[in-house]
């Protein structure tokens, strides 16, 4: 190790202790670039990168103490390079004597770690002992201050920031009836905790008893997202696909977007077509039908997405780039996305609508109907819509009431 002590990481002088405004950004930069910079490491030599994802990890918290972490951003930042680092230094095929100087470290960063950036690390405990020699050990020294944190007298229990780290040591140890036990002696049932019991079941076999266990232990603040995710996993392991879509696989693959929840389950469950995929999706939000239009519109379900957008409410933004982008190819299905892009804003929808947002719907929709051969009557369902614009200030109207020959 004393080689390569000397290799001198670019990123570790930015990582000193509030090195960091209150802004995000730049530390969210920083932090891509010193993953990048591990990450191309490992290429030649996998221990020295390892090594500098622990420096990293050491100094990342400590660094960030005034960014204004209110937006989740840098939270999110922290979190996947978390997700990336693990599994670098889990693999390194590191000495003995290096592998525990790596743990001292880590544990000693995650308990210094006063805002939490690094608490996922406790996940990934048992991953990064790399051995189930090593995970045991550290069950061993962790399983006793636990006992004492979930004391049966309320008045003598305690906080304790390694539990996780002994349950997933535990799990990795192979322990799996200590995990279940250890679990036990929880005060309160947290899924936090519980995964770990999910995990040692499904790893003893029991995978129907993994499901049951990870339902029943359900609270009121618990991420059924996360829940479903371990249960599909699950049913997966078991050949049960059909299973698994049904009673878990809408709600584990929720992404950030409509779209990006198509796309995820779409990914996961080929078997299921777009359209029968679509149909199952929309019925999980009922009233929210006109979001799902980018997801019908990317699986090339144009009809079923011009049904969607005219059921319910629909961004008239997202629908004008519809018409703009299928104009040449689905001519027919831009009209109608630009005539419902219309029909929304003169409804009122659309965050921060301006003049140039309506005439760009305009625009859109009649390019399109150029190119399908249907000018006059698109021009006429326009001006028809205008004059049904609801009472107010008649916004829609004012921007285009001179072109289509309304006063108002």
């Amino acid at each position: 190790m004393a080689k390569r002590e000397e290799h001198k990481w670019e990123f570790k002088p930015r990582f000193r202790r509030r090195a960091f405004g209150w802004k995000s950004q730049p530390a969210t930069t920083r932090i891509k670039q010193a993953i990048t910079e591990i990450k191309k490491m490992a290429k030649t030599d996998p221990v020295l990168a390892a090594d500098g994802a622990v420096t990293f990890l050491e100094r990342v918290s400590p660094a960030l103490e005034h960014v204004d972490s209110s937006s989740g951003a840098i939270g999110t930042a922290v979190n996947n390079a978390i997700a990336e680092l693990v599994p670098l230094v889990a693999s390194a095929k590191a000495d003995t004597r290096t592998r525990d100087e790596w743990l001292e470290r880590l544990w000693e960063a995650y308990q210094d770690d006063e805002i939490s950036y690094i608490e996922r690390l406790g996940d990934h405990w048992g991953q990064l002992c790399a051995s189930k020699r090593v995970a045991s050990a550290w069950a061993d020294r962790l399983a006793g201050t636990v006992h004492m944190a979930w004391n049966p007298e309320a008045k003598l229990r305690g906080f304790f920031k390694g539990i996780t780290n002994c349950l997933s040591a535990l799990v990795m140890a192979e322990r799996y009836g200590e995990v279940l036990t250890l679990l036990e002696l929880a005060p309160y049932r947290c899924w936090h905790y519980r995964q770990y019991g999910v995990k040692a079941l499904a790893a003893m076999g029991k995978k129907a008893e993994a499901i049951r266990y990870a339902e029943e232990g359900r609270d009121i603040n618990d991420s059924p997202m996360a829940i479903a995710r371990a249960c599909e996993e699950i049913l997966l392991s078991s050949g049960l696909v059909d299973e698994a879509y049904r009673r878990y696989g809408l709600t584990a693959n929720q992404g950030g977007t409509y779209l990006a929840t198509f796309r995820a389950v779409a990914k996961k469950y080929p078997q299921k077509t777009p359209s029968e995929l679509l149909s199952d999706l929309v019925k999980t939000t009922p009233g929210d039908e006109g979001k799902w239009f980018a997801a019908a519109k990317d699986a090339g379900l144009y009809r079923e997405a011009i049904a969607l957008a005219s059921r319910m409410p629909c961004d008239p933004k997202t629908l004008t780039r519809a018409a703009r982008d299928h104009a040449q190819e689905q001519p027919a299905f831009a009209v109608n996305a630009g005539l419902l892009a219309l029909h929304w804003l003169v409804q009122g929808y659309g965050y921060e609508i301006s003049g140039a947002d309506v005439w760009g719907a305009y625009h859109a929709t009649m390019s399109a109907a150029g190119i399908h051969g249907n000018e006059v009557d698109v021009k006429e369902r326009i001006r028809m819509l205008l004059v049904s614009e609801p009472v107010g200030d008649h916004f829609v109207s004012k921007v285009l009431g001179h072109e289509l020959g309304l006063r108002r």
